[in-house]
């Protein structure tokens, strides 16, 4: 039973080196994927801040989340203590951005930059 061959009329290949190079070819982008997914989560998993500069911007959240970050059910502030500083970092930028909608979030992130969101993430990592 002869096997039909894919290739276009016209173009001489052995079916050998053409199955070769389509597994070569498919290989290269599967490695190509996983670097780029992997640059993207070390990317974001990383946030560089200083706790000790977030600390001092947290008392303002301390009046909703409570100074451990333990928050307030009854007012659904949620809890902070415990998160990693990837994981907050990147929920202070989504309220800045306004990917994530509420208002007072946006409201208390707008006078943030990067570097006051990365202290605050890394303060918030300390709190267990």
């Amino acid at each position: 039973m002869k096997q039909s061959d894919p290739t276009p009329q016209g173009v001489k290949h052995s079916n050998k080196n053409w199955i070769c190079q389509e597994t070569n070819d498919m290989k290269k982008t599967l490695i190509a994927a996983a670097a780029i997914a992997m640059a993207a989560f070390l990317g974001t998993a990383v946030a560089a801040g200083d706790a000790a500069a977030g600390k001092a911007k947290f008392a303002v959240c301390a009046g909703c989340h409570g100074p451990t970050g333990a928050g307030n059910e009854a007012l659904k502030y949620p809890k902070l203590a415990g998160r990693d500083a990837a994981f907050v970092a990147e929920q202070l930028r989504a309220f800045k951005s306004g990917a994530r909608d509420n208002a007072t979030m946006k409201a208390m992130t707008a006078g943030l930059n990067e570097a006051d969101m990365d202290n605050l993430a890394a303060y918030v990592a300390t709190l267990k």
